[in-house]
Order: C-alpha cells, then sequence, then structure tokens
C-alpha cells in the first residue's frame, strides 16, 4: 500500500510492509466502487477499492516498518501505514480469533511530516495517501483463499499481485494468524493466544509478549 521504502522485491507486499511504491502520476480509471464491505470485483478480476474504508475498523498503524534495509533514495522520507478491517470480520476474529470468509484487509500509506503548524518534535502523518494495498479472504476465488491486489490511487481498481510474489511466501512463513500479520495489530495478538489461534510457525518464530509488553 504505497510509495514507500524500496526493497530488493519488484511488486508491493501488502501487510508484509516490506517496500514503498509511489503512486504512478496516470492512475487507472475507476470502474466501480465496491457497494458493500465484502469483496467485489470487476469483470477483468481487478478488485473494486472500497471506498469507505475509513469508516472499518482500525487495527494499527506503523512508521518505516520494512524488512530490508532503508535505500538511500527514501533515506530522507519516512512513511506511516495505516490498517484497516471490514467490521463484520472484525467482529467475527473477536468471536473466534480466525478471519473469516470475506475479510477485507487495507493498508494505507501516507507521508510523514515533521513540520507544520505548532509541531516542534516527532512525526504526523500527511493529507495524500501515498499507497493502498487490499488482502482480500475468498475461499472460493483464490486457491491459497487470500490474495493480495494493488492500487495505484484508492479510488482505482486494484491488480491482483501474482501468487508468485514474495508476499505469499513471508505471509505464510511469518503470519501470526492466517497468513495475517496480527503480531503488529496489539488488540488482537492477546486475543489470538486467548484463543489458541497462533499459527505454528509464528509460535515457533517468537518470544510471545506478555500483556504489558
Amino acid at each position: 500500500m504505497i510509495p514507500r521504502i524500496s526493497a530488493p522485491f519488484t511488486v508491493p507486499c501488502l501487510f508484509a510492509i516490506v517496500l514503498v511504491i509511489l503512486f504512478g502520476a496516470h492512475a487507472r480509471k475507476t470502474v466501480q466502487a465496491a457497494s458493500s464491505t465484502t469483496p467485489d470485483y470487476a469483470a477483468n478480476g481487478d478488485l473494486m477499492p472500497p471506498v469507505h474504508y475509513r469508516e472499518w475498523i482500525y487495527l494499527t498503524s506503523g512508521i518505516d516498518m520494512s524488512y530490508a534495509p532503508k535505500s538511500k533514495e527514501m533515506a530522507d522520507h519516512s512513511v506511516f501505514d495505516n490498517v484497516f478491517v471490514n467490521p463484520e470480520s472484525y467482529r467475527s476474529f473477536l468471536r473466534t480469533g480466525i478471519w473469516p470468509d470475506k475479510t477485507v484487509l487495507v493498508l494505507e500509506v501516507r507521508e510523514a511530516r515533521s513540520k507544520g503548524s505548532i509541531n516542534q518534535s516527532g512525526d504526523y502523518q500527511g493529507i495524500g495517501v501515498k499507497g493502498f494495498e487490499v488482502h482480500v479472504k475468498d475461499e472460493a476465488r483464490f486457491p491459497g483463499k487470500w490474495a493480495f491486489f494493488d492500487f495505484d490511487t484508492p479510488t482505482a481498481n486494484g491488480t491482483l499481485i501474482p501468487t508468485g510474489a514474495p508476499c505469499y511466501s513471508c505471509h505464510a512463513a511469518h503470519g501470526a494468524v492466517d497468513t495475517t500479520f496480527v503480531q503488529f495489530y496489539p488488540t488482537l495478538l492477546p486475543l489470538a493466544q486467548q484463543k489458541q489461534t497462533l499459527s505454528a510457525p509464528f509460535r515457533n518464530q517468537s518470544a510471545l509478549p506478555s500483556a504489558n509488553q
């Protein structure tokens, strides 16, 4: 979701938050906006933009999160990433500790700013969205149940990221719950621990934090 930090990958990796891809100067034309909080698709397989995602459930924010060294080109740039999920899936996760079918996770990237108004230290988020990706669980549509879509803008249809892209293997190897990075969602990780839905790969890799960490 994002212009962001460069990485060794050539495609964006949603929620892996591995790189930053700046929006192109020429965005794809919007075909149609999604009419609900569940995934909708255009005739060519593109994902319709979830235009009201900012009214969904907010999960977390990060700044400059990356699993690769920051490139020289981005050395003087920082970005925030914000994650949202459709309300129905959030409520289901609270009950079960697992994401249900038709889950839609949105990653929105905004530029970090340090100078403005009365701010004297630290960073705040800029107005413009610099990157946008969506992670969708649609068990009947995708062989691996989940798929990633890259968007030129939040109002343009999203293009399916091929299943051979690094995001898929990265999420499978490191995702805390159902190939998603719940380990970075501070209100949901303790719940997944309680409901014992953490993935075996994540449990084997991680020293799980206590509630006050």
